[in-house]
């Protein structure tokens, strides 16, 4: 072969699409919160459905901290060829607002891939409280300023945002007392400890069937098939509507081609019955839609918490 073919072809290989280059040999799927929680349940379940469709392997990686900030940074700086992803959950769009010093734009440093599902929260109270409604709820928060409590599963959450916003629209005053996770929060709840917990259904679903909470409201705008006694919030609190979510996103930049395989390997994986039924059972609502569907539902809700933290005055440094 004469030098002047071979560098024609060199150069010609360095065109190629990103999809026929050296791809990496594992995508690993980094999760901004600890094994075991519904975030680190929806990265594992689509990292399965993922490697079956895709042949390819999916690793989930847990870095926890700084409300999810730490994998986000990392997958914001990682090389964008398919290989680092993230599964981003509400506090993506909630962290802008929330902190003073911003590592990384939440849209422009990401490629949004899609929406995997969503989790309207349920209000419940320790079953002897008094109250059987969000509306006998604020009565008798009424009657007793500063006396009743919330507890707070994780500050800057989309729980505890929530649960101020609920305090500052209905019109109460609730104590809120901040816990380190889920767990000891609801423990409270039950053991009399604290009046009220705004969580997420899969972490009450199993105390409301027990007795051991009493279910008062829902925050989306419809009743859940699991809980069609409980009325959403909204009912009494006009407008009432946060929900937690959880999507797939990339580093910017990523090969239109890539991102448009991995959209397609998403939207089958949230569709399959095996995923549906996973989703289902943990009370999440599945969804699944496209690229560009998931970038204006995020623009959206970086608006929408940006106005909830002006209104609370919630702030981490």
């Amino acid at each position: 072969m004469q030098r002047r073919e071979f560098l024609a072809l060199l150069a010609a290989s360095t065109m190629l699409p990103a999809t026929l280059q050296a791809a990496p040999a594992v995508t690993k799927v980094l999760v901004g919160a600890t094994p075991g929680g519904g975030t680190d349940l929806v990265a594992r379940a689509l990292a399965v459905e993922l490697e079956q469709r895709l042949k390819h392997p999916y690793i989930v990686e847990n870095r926890g901290g700084a409300a999810g900030n730490i994998a986000a940074s990392a997958v914001a700086k990682a090389d964008p060829d398919g290989g680092t992803l993230l599964l981003s959950y509400t506090s993506h769009a909630i962290n802008p607002a929330l902190f003073d010093k911003k590592p990384f734009d939440p849209i422009k440093d990401f490629t949004p891939i899609s929406l995997i599902a969503t989790s309207p929260l349920l209000l419940v109270s320790r079953p002897d409280l008094g109250a059987n409604n969000v509306r006998e709820l604020i009565a008798l928060a009424k009657s007793r300023p500063g006396k009743l409590s919330i507890a707070v599963a994780g500050l800057g959450s989309a729980n505890h945002l929530a649960g101020e916003m609920f305090k500052h629209e209905a019109g109460i005053d609730l104590v809120s007392v901040p816990y380190k996770g889920a767990a000891p929060a609801v423990a409270d709840v039950v053991a009399g400890q604290a009046d009220l917990l705004l969580g997420n259904v899969a972490t009450v679903q199993p105390l409301l069937q027990a007795g051991k909470v009493k279910g008062l409201g829902v925050s989306s705008l419809k009743r859940l098939p699991a809980f069609p006694q409980i009325a959403p919030i909204a009912d009494v609190v006009p407008n009432f509507d946060y929900s937690s979510w959880y999507g797939l996103l990339g580093p910017a930049g990523m090969p239109a081609d890539v991102v448009a395989q991995l959209e397609k390997a998403v939207r089958a994986a949230v569709a399959s019955p095996t995923m549906r039924k996973r989703l289902a059972g943990e009370g999440l609502v599945p969804v699944g839609n496209d690229a560009a569907q998931f970038t204006q539902f995020l623009q959206g809700e970086i608006a929408r918490w940006a106005k909830v933290v002006a209104v609370t005055g919630a702030r981490m440094n």
